[in-house]
């Protein structure tokens, strides 16, 4: 079963990891995990310009390095930004020392203390060395924008029944994501503004 909400109870498991933020500014906070993409960044910034909407983008160092002028346009627009690792390694599937080198080299092109895992896998080691430099940000809602198997119209009924203020929620700016987060995105705004919430992009300091 896909789970959308990550429970609470599961959250407090992990208190060393930012899930979501206090409810009372009533804002939620939009980010994207994976870009910048060509396809699919530059669409995305101008929907959230258009739309008046700052988010936040948990980059890939390869991909910054690949595409540094939409990396620019991002931090231009008044984007926040995190680090997603240079190759976007599972971190249970590498070395402590192979994880820490890869966010450590993300940082030469991603100025940011702000780290995402990717697949927001880590282990316990992993996590206490990073924690001395970045903050680690997870998310309380995943969209699964990702993965054809959920249809969009559920994704969108889950959206309309489970997200909340304070909620930081994740999509992806990559190629798997280009057609459906076109559809996704637009529909998930006027939910989100339907119910009196905000938008807002990650600010923390350690």
């Amino acid at each position: 079963m896909k789970i959308f909400k990550v429970p609470r109870f599961f959250r407090l498991f992990f208190p060393n990891k930012t899930w979501d933020f206090s409810a009372s500014e009533k804002v939620i906070f939009l980010t994207f995990d994976d870009g910048p993409d060509p396809q699919i960044t530059p669409w995305l910034l101008d929907f959230l310009a258009n739309n008046n909407i700052v988010a936040t983008f948990f980059c890939v160092g390869d991909n910054v390095k690949k595409f540094p002028e939409i990396y620019a346009r991002i931090l231009a627009e008044g984007h926040a930004v995190g680090n997603h690792s240079m190759h976007h390694q599972k971190g249970i599937n590498v070395s402590l020392k192979e994880y820490i080198k890869s966010v450590e080299l993300a940082s030469h092109y991603i100025d940011s203390i702000l780290f995402r895992p990717p697949y927001g896998r880590m282990s316990i080691r992993q996590t206490y060395a990073l924690r001395k430099k970045y903050v680690i940000i997870m998310w309380s809602w995943l969209s699964f924008d990702y993965e054809p198997s959920i249809s969009v119209r559920k994704i969108i009924a889950n959206a309309k029944r489970r997200i909340q203020a304070g909620d930081i929620l994740v999509f992806h700016d990559n190629s798997k994501t280009t057609d459906r987060l076109k559809v996704i995105l637009p529909e998930l705004i006027e939910i989100v503004r339907a119910k009196g919430f905000g938008f807002s992009k990650i600010q923390k300091d350690l």
